[in-house]
């Protein structure tokens, strides 16, 4: 069984030395060079899997501009050949939970159209009816109840071959009612909606793209992430949303910003202004704006933290990191530097607490060639460098047995979709979201997923 998807015609071994782009250089220089440093991923790249774990240099004369690159769709992952099923064909993450509980989780669509969930279930994340709400977390993955035919999937909701949307779990359900708090589903749902060509979700929002072109959008406008003209805070229902005149939506990403990615790699956003990756009057701006990057492929927003591929380049931007002085250092994209373009980019929340302590930020990306990188908070193993250290230069993960296509995070864990269609998850388990059929403990290095 092939899943094609076009190779890209690149140099692999050239270092990329990534830009910021020049329409955003003035807001950029307003910064200090301390400062600066603070609201930058860390640009060397160390591989773990050599002996001495050297950090790959950066030769800034080689810098190419972002913008002159071939063109949007010339970079691309790798495809999937399912040798031996069960395969999986797209990943994701489950929401943590309801009235902030916290719990990691993944979903994937397997090659049969259904989809399949493991990690935490307090809030019926893992689909798997009334008689599975007892399972407070499954380390075992099981199919989603009633689904099949899958061709999207965002978090716990999922659209099928007819344009049908199903969600479960924590997710904002269509209600008759002002009260904008999501329910839980233990059952996918089927929300009342025309047919769908692409979904984007959030804990409280909702957004489809229908077969027909309309725009529309549902939920809570606490950050201003509804595209509507409406007050902050206030519940809409079923809204259609006007969008400037443009190429058709192929992506939907939900988090305090909504983006919606068009066919030609242009995006728009609305939302929170620290992740909106724009200029606006507004702390909370809901009217849609094209954020200055071109080519934009994958797009990973948590929260208020946000990063992007565009033309085979990774930026980052949202919420300050640990120690910055200003608040609105990232407010902009900012270019990573890596060893080869990158293809899929997964972020988590910028600073967050455990158990009363602040945790800075973690970041993986996946590359043309198919090698995932990681940095940032490692207390589990998840950056996949097989140890618990802190990791500040972006390293290459150990211990694949075959090259990446996506990679997703959670604050503990990270997995990973492979080239033959398996899942690798590496980092802590005490949801059970390594997926390996133990409990608890943690993975230094990743192992396989047992897809059912």
């Amino acid at each position: 069984m092939r899943f094609t998807r076009r190779r890209p015609n690149m140099d692999f071994g050239k270092l990329l030395a990534l830009a910021v782009p020049a329409s955003l250089a003035a807001a950029v220089g307003c910064f200090s060079s301390d400062e600066a440093d603070l609201a930058v991923p860390p640009p060397p790249v160390s591989d773990a899997s050599s002996d001495g774990g050297s950090s790959v240099g950066h030769d800034a004369g080689e810098s190419p501009d972002p913008t002159s690159d071939a063109g949007f769709g010339d970079v691309e992952p790798l495809p999937i050949e399912c040798a031996s099923p069960p395969c999986a064909t797209a990943l994701v993450t489950t929401f943590p939970g309801r009235y902030g509980v916290t719990g990691e989780g993944f979903c994937a669509v397997l090659a049969d159209g259904t989809v399949a969930c493991w990690g935490a279930n307090h809030s019926g994340q893992l689909g798997r009816g009334e008689a599975g709400a007892s399972v407070f977390s499954s380390s075992t993955p099981e199919r989603v109840l009633g689904l099949e035919r899958i061709v999207e999937l965002e978090h716990m909701c999922a659209l099928d071959e007819d344009g049908a949307v199903w969600c479960w779990g924590y997710a904002p359900l269509l209600r008759d009612t002002e009260w904008w708090m999501p329910t839980v589903e233990r059952t996918p749902v089927r929300l009342d909606l025309p047919p769908a060509a692409h979904v984007g979700f959030a804990p409280s929002v909702g957004c489809i793209a229908t077969r027909d072109g309309a725009l529309l959008c549902w939920g809570s406008n606490d950050t201003g992430q509804l595209p509507t003209t409406g007050q902050q805070y206030q519940f809409f229902g079923v809204t259609e949303i006007e969008l400037p005149p443009g190429p058709p939506i192929r992506r939907i990403a939900v988090g305090n910003a909504t983006f919606f990615i068009r066919e030609d790699g242009s995006a728009l956003s609305v939302g929170a202004g620290q992740a909106i990756a724009r200029l606006s009057s507004l702390f909370n701006d809901p009217n849609p704006g094209r954020i200055e990057l071109d080519g934009v492929r994958a797009l990973d927003v948590v929260d208020t933290n946000v990063c992007a591929t565009a033309r085979g380049v990774g930026y980052c931007w949202g919420d300050k990191l640990p120690g910055a002085l200003d608040a609105y250092g990232r407010a902009f994209p900012r270019g990573l530097v890596l060893p080869e373009p990158i293809v899929d980019i997964a972020t988590t929340p910028v600073f967050t607490k455990v158990d009363g302590e602040d945790i800075p930020f973690r970041w993986c990306a996946v590359s043309v060639s198919g090698a995932v990188y990681c940095w940032g908070f490692n207390r589990n193993g998840q950056a996949g460098t097989g140890t618990k250290e802190y990791v500040n230069d972006a390293a290459r993960v150990v211990g694949l047995p075959a090259p990446a296509v996506s990679v997703k995070t959670t604050l503990s864990t990270t997995c990973a979709l492979l080239t033959t269609g398996k899942v690798y998850c590496w980092g802590g388990n005490y949801d059970g979201q390594l997926g390996n059929g133990q409990t608890r403990g943690m993975a230094l290095v990743p192992e396989e997923v047992i897809l059912p």
